[in-house]
């Protein structure tokens, strides 16, 4: 064979090489360049599963002070602050009109009074004697009785303390008219102090009294304040949809009454789990990433959350999973890992809290909060993941109720 045979011969054969190498390229990709994915780290943990709701600061025992009838105040203590006994004078109402209806009311019970007496020395000398008798007792007494109702009606313009305590508030001032549905005073002891707490109907059933709370307020947003379940009422609201929680408050709280507070009940909690982002599980399995290669790692799931989910199965700590998981890989795949996620700091809440707004109203279908963290935050990050979950059941239910009037 020619020389110039040897070079045509060898430039086919190179082309030929060339075309297979690129179609093997193309038919197996992943032999020539791996796939290309994102993974997380499982962590080793506490984690806790929380139940959210909003609350108001009150004192355990207190009562409201209102008028019974619309007249205007004369007279209103400034005694916020100050200590009171029971039927302490806090106020009075205008009563010159009931004052002069009694007055009347006493001049004409004295003129029955005296023809009382002079129908009893004539009642013995005849029958029609003896009838005007009684008739007169009767008056007698019918007008005994509405004096006895007309002083009543004057003390009820009296404003009194209802309980022994402390003037908690003051509304009002003198000169106003004010009614039954005007509160001008709220009276009782200022501690102990409760939270009382809305909580979804469909999570109230995870609730228990002796349950240990964690609050959250703007006032103190630096701190982590505890409660315990004290009580929880045995009939809900079937408009809002909630029933409602006392939470016991200690005496060294910095909370003071009328303040707003998130509410986070502890339903279950975990010293130590094995924890990966929810996203990494798919079909009760992870993908671990071992060697350049996956493998797929049956789990089952524990404490389920918005973004991070227990999972009990041959997965320890520090192992790296894809994230999220990639249901088209097969195990043994080779990949090319993009990006390690940062394992959670041990002083930080795994979950970003979102804004509180977003949380205002119950919603049904939302996921339980499952937190991981150390001893160092653990009450931030309880506190962050269940306001975390409740935002998304609220997004969830309003997608369903938009829905409904398509």
């Amino acid at each position: 064979m020619s020389s110039r045979g040897l070079v045509w011969s060898g430039s086919v054969l190179a082309v030929l090489a060339a075309a297979a190498v690129g179609g093997a390229y193309l038919m197996y990709p992943d032999y020539f360049q791996p796939p290309t994915v994102t993974t997380g780290v499982a962590t080793l943990g506490p984690v806790s599963e929380a139940v959210y709701g909003t609350g108001t600061v009150e004192p355990e025992r207190w009562a409201k002070v209102v008028p019974l009838q619309r007249r205007r105040l004369v007279e209103l203590c400034r005694c916020e602050g100050q200590a009171v006994k029971v039927g302490q004078v806090l106020g009075r109402q205008d009563d010159a009109e009931e004052v002069s209806a009694l007055h009347e009311l006493e001049i004409n019970n004295e003129q029955l009074a005296r023809d009382l007496d002079r129908a009893k020395r004539d009642r013995d000398k005849s029958d029609a004697a003896k009838t005007e008798y009684e008739q007169r007792s009767t008056q007698f007494e019918q007008s005994k009785s509405r004096i006895s109702a007309q002083k009543a009606r004057i003390d009820s313009l009296v404003l009194r303390a209802p309980l022994d305590g402390m003037v908690l508030r003051r509304d009002g001032e003198v000169g106003e008219i004010v009614g039954p549905t005007d509160v001008l005073f709220w009276v009782g002891p200022p501690a102990p102090m409760q939270v009382v707490a809305e909580i979804n109907e469909e999570e109230i059933t995870r609730i228990a009294v002796g349950q240990k709370a964690f609050l959250r307020t703007e006032a103190f947003s630096a701190q982590a304040l505890r409660a315990t379940v004290s009580q929880i009422t045995p009939k809900g609201d079937p408009t809002r949809k909630t029933f409602r929680v006392y939470l016991l408050l200690p005496r060294d709280t910095p909370l003071r009454i009328g303040m707003t507070v998130e509410v986070n009940i502890i339903h279950r909690e975990k010293a130590a789990a094995v924890v990966v982002p929810a996203e990494a599980v798919a079909a009760n399995a992870v993908q671990v990433v071992s060697s350049g290669k996956i493998r797929r790692v049956p789990v089952t799931v524990g404490i389920r959350g918005s973004r991070n989910v227990e999972i009990i199965g041959n997965v320890s700590k520090d192992m790296t999973v894809l994230s999220p998981a990639r249901a088209d890989l097969a195990d043994g795949t080779r990949v090319r890992v993009e990006n390690v996620a940062a394992k959670p700091a041990t002083d930080a809440p795994a979950d970003v809290t979102p804004s509180p707004s977003l949380s205002s109203s119950p919603a049904p279908d939302r996921e339980p909060a499952a937190i991981v963290t150390s001893s160092a935050d653990a009450d931030n990050a309880v506190i962050s993941s269940a306001i975390s979950a409740h935002v998304d059941s609220v997004v969830n239910d309003a997608r369903r109720n938009v829905g409904k009037y398509r």
